[in-house]
């Protein structure tokens, strides 16, 4: 083969798989992006929902459904998540991605799960809603609500 057309077939080929490349990894992050998605949720809410197969796998064999919340500093914050399907878990998640707070059981020994927290920094927070290890999807009712108080 000639060194000429050689070197020409290598740069034919190095330039569409570049350009392949970048190109797969843009629709990716696009695709990312628009895949997650979190629900808006208004200040003080009271809902039924439902997790499914298709909400985010945790990797232990259950689900978990997210919401965001604008929340202000020095908010008082209650949770309550309740499902008969599956054994639930609250977590809040921070701004930055960190975990603020977490509940598994509630405080009347059900599988329910309650979360209260002060909030120390305004932003946009995360509410997860998971079951626990393989208990699956179903039903639930996420009440959020935050707390005034008395006067």
């Amino acid at each position: 083969m000639n060194k000429v057309f050689a070197a020409g077939l290598k740069q034919l080929i190095i330039i569409p798989a570049t350009l392949l490349a970048i190109n797969i990894s843009t629709s990716a992050a696009f695709a990312q992006n628009k895949f997650y998605s979190p629900i808006p949720l208004s200040n003080s809410t009271e809902f039924s929902d439902r997790l499914s197969d298709k909400d985010i796998p945790t990797g232990q064999g259950g689900f978990a459904r997210d919401y965001t919340v604008k929340l202000e500093k020095g908010d008082n914050l209650a949770v309550d998540l309740s499902s008969e399907n599956f054994d639930s878990i609250i977590t809040l998640l921070a701004p930055d991605g960190s975990t603020l707070a977490e509940n598994d059981d509630g405080p009347d020994g059900s599988s329910n799960s309650l979360l209260f927290t002060r909030i120390v920094e305004t932003g946009n927070y995360v509410i997860r809603v998971r079951s626990f290890g393989e208990t699956g999807i179903g039903a639930f009712k996420l009440k959020v609500t935050k707390l005034q108080p008395i006067k």
